[in-house]
């Protein structure tokens, strides 16, 4: 099973909005998770970024794969370095 924190898009057409989970790779993008651990919000200015950092170190150090996206979301808000 391969671990992914990656962005659910909720909210309506041209006006997203995400929330950042924790989910099986397997599982469709906006299906199952295992944990909510943040939300993204791009249409503020600037971008809105809320993500529990105890909770995104803990799935890294067991081994969860941010994705590319992620992985810059959390380096902008200062828990990656």
């Amino acid at each position: 099973m391969s671990v992914k924190i990656r962005l659910k898009r909720i909210g309506a057409k041209k006006k997203p909005f995400y929330r950042v989970v924790v989910a099986d790779s397997r599982f469709p993008r906006d299906g199952r998770f295992i944990e909510e651990i943040g939300r993204y919000d791009p249409l503020k200015d600037p971008a809105e970024i809320v993500i529990d950092g105890e909770k995104a170190r803990k799935w890294i150090s067991v081994g969860a794969q941010p994705t590319d996206t992620v992985r810059s979301l959390l380096k902008r808000s200062g828990i990656l370095t």
